[in-house]
């Protein structure tokens, strides 16, 4: 009985731990330069990567009120609420103060350069525009991973140098991965900034650009993995590759 009984208050924590969104950029206010996002209140994820949804989770079509100006070369930081975790059935690990400290998803970070005669405001983000610029990977260890940006409030990122100047969209991705073993069970929690990207180069063009949808399939073995008995094999992420510079 009291193996049954642990079993069902870790599945109760599973069920009842809360989501998050990523609501602002550091510095700026809720909802200000990031778009509004579909699950603003109930933190829900997108898990049909067919759907619309997956490009930024827009609650409405249109942009956000303001514009935050990043350099080039510079950091951007992306604050979460509340921090980032995602819990794995029976392979909860609680703190003491009754935190999770397991983590179970994979973080990603996309840019698309807004078109000549457009601004970020106005700029759905549709077509083969965006590139990835971050992809974090997980250490492997007894055929489970464990991601880097377990239980972080802020996540910062860096602007390519080598980027021309002008107005952009800024997608920041986290892939709950605890249900995943079957097509359709990977969580998205997405958002899109609009920032102004000051001081580029423009040295280099972006490759391996792609659309949302269109970027990945539910089949993508970064998206349908058994994540706790994976045979230690590195994690594939779903996606382009990370341009650089």
């Amino acid at each position: 009985m009291k193996a049954v009984a642990a079993f069902a208050l870790l599945a109760v924590g599973a069920q009842a731990a809360p989501h998050y969104t990523f609501p602002n950029l550091a510095g700026t206010s809720a909802w200000s330069s990031v778009r509004q996002t579909a699950n603003f209140q109930s933190n829900g994820p997108v898990t049909d990567v067919n759907s619309d949804a997956i490009r930024c989770y827009q609650r409405a079509a249109g942009g956000a009120p303001e514009t935050t100006q990043v350099q080039a070369g510079g950091k951007i930081s992306w604050v979460a609420a509340p921090n980032i975790y995602h819990p794995g059935g029976m392979l909860l690990l609680f703190s003491q103060d009754g935190k999770l400290t397991c983590s179970t998803s994979t973080l990603s970070a996309y840019m698309a350069k807004v078109p000549s005669g457009q601004t970020a405001a106005d700029f759905d983000g549709s077509g083969k525009v965006w590139f990835k610029v971050y992809q974090d990977m997980p250490t492997a260890s007894g055929g489970q991973y464990t991601w880097p940006s377990n239980g972080k409030s802020t996540i910062d990122f860096t602007i390519p140098q080598c980027l021309a100047e002008g107005d952009y969209l800024f997608r920041i991705e986290h892939v709950a991965l605890h249900s995943a073993s079957a097509a359709g069970g990977a969580q998205f929690y997405i958002s899109c900034a609009q920032v102004h990207v000051a001081g580029g180069s423009g040295a280099a063009a972006p490759t391996d650009l792609v659309s949302f949808p269109g970027a990945y399939k539910a089949t993508d073995p970064g998206l349908m993995i058994n994540i706790y008995n994976n045979g230690g094999k590195a994690y594939q992420p779903a996606g382009p590759s990370v341009f650089t510079c």
